[in-house]
């Protein structure tokens, strides 16, 4: 995971735990995973890092449920049936899709890609959800996730309830080191992102080879997209208004912000991986907790399979 995912929505994960009447779900979306090829071990190790991850960013498993998509079967089925509830048409539509097929062409896509979407409704509508708290890009989805909870109830009367998706105000969309016109993504070259296990050397590097703006001011602005989401960066880790950052900098080159940037967030990252060594280390606790969320989630996910199929006569 990257700085924009953390940024992005992991950081705020952790918020609504403490609200009555509030229940958190989070899963490691493993099914999703193998749309691209993988490394069977490390896929593994993998689900058990991001396990580790939710506790280190303040996940609490007392007060929210954390499980693994691929052991609740109904994840599974019920994207099978609501594969029924949307057309091709609106699927080609979906704008990872649509960026990857212009890339390398559609006929060389896999259907686990093009037919995520709706795994990725089904894993919003097993648990009633209310609110799906997502990054910019994948709001599509959740629109899509609404269309088809709609679709299915207005056929079958209510069953699904219809989600929205929250952004964060500031830092729905953390964007490229290298191209601050592209989301930040482990996708693109190694230099546009910034990993969560990244060592304090790489950091500092990155952020003084990021790219900037034409002109030499340090200040937060449509016209100046680089030296924006470095700002945005620097406020986040910081906790500082953006404001109060381009006064500190003012009359101050490029050089000497992102050299604080880049030590800032290697300072930052460098405790968060402490906290995930000694989570990840102990994997007998997280296999505890796997199996206790997998309990909670799958009674919830059962329980809603069987009112699917009896509203559409399957046995």
């Amino acid at each position: 995971m990257t700085i924009g995912n953390y940024l992005g929505a992991m950081k705020r994960w952790p918020e609504h735990q403490n609200i009555d009447d509030c229940e958190n779900f989070f899963f490691v979306a493993n099914l999703h995973a193998i749309t691209v090829k993988q490394d069977p071990e490390k896929l593994k190790s993998r689900t058990y890092d991001i396990v580790a991850w939710l506790l280190t960013v303040g996940v609490d498993p007392n007060k929210s449920v954390i499980f693994i998509q691929s052991m609740i079967p109904a994840h599974s089925e019920i994207c099978w049936i609501l594969n029924n509830y949307v057309t091709m048409g609106e699927l080609s539509k979906m704008t990872q899709y649509k960026d990857k097929s212009q890339k390398i062409g559609k006929e060389g896509q896999l259907a686990g890609l093009f037919d995520y979407p709706v795994l990725m409704a089904g894993d919003v509508l097993l648990y009633d959800a209310d609110e799906i708290p997502v990054g910019l890009d994948q709001v599509q989805h959740v629109e899509l996730s609404r269309t088809i909870a709609q679709r299915f109830n207005n056929q079958h009367g209510e069953l699904f309830k219809v989600p929205k998706a929250t952004l964060s105000k500031t830092t729905s969309k953390i964007m490229s080191l290298n191209d601050p016109l592209k989301k930040m993504s482990k996708s693109e070259s190694e230099d546009s992102y910034i990993s969560l296990d990244e060592t304090s050397e790489s950091v500092i590097k990155k952020f003084k080879r990021a790219v900037t703006d034409s002109e030499s001011e340090i200040r937060f602005d449509k016209s100046k997209p680089a030296v924006s989401n470095l700002l945005v960066i620097f406020s986040e880790f910081s906790g500082k208004q953006i404001s109060e950052i381009e006064n500190e900098y003012k009359g101050i080159g490029y050089g000497q912000f992102k050299k604080d940037i880049g030590e800032l967030v290697s300072a930052k990252l460098h405790n968060l991986q402490t906290e995930f060594k000694r989570n990840r280390n102990d994997e007998e606790r997280l296999l505890k907790i796997i199996n206790e969320g997998n309990s909670r989630a799958k009674t919830i996910a059962d329980e809603k399979m069987i009112q699917v199929k009896e509203r559409i006569g399957l046995l």
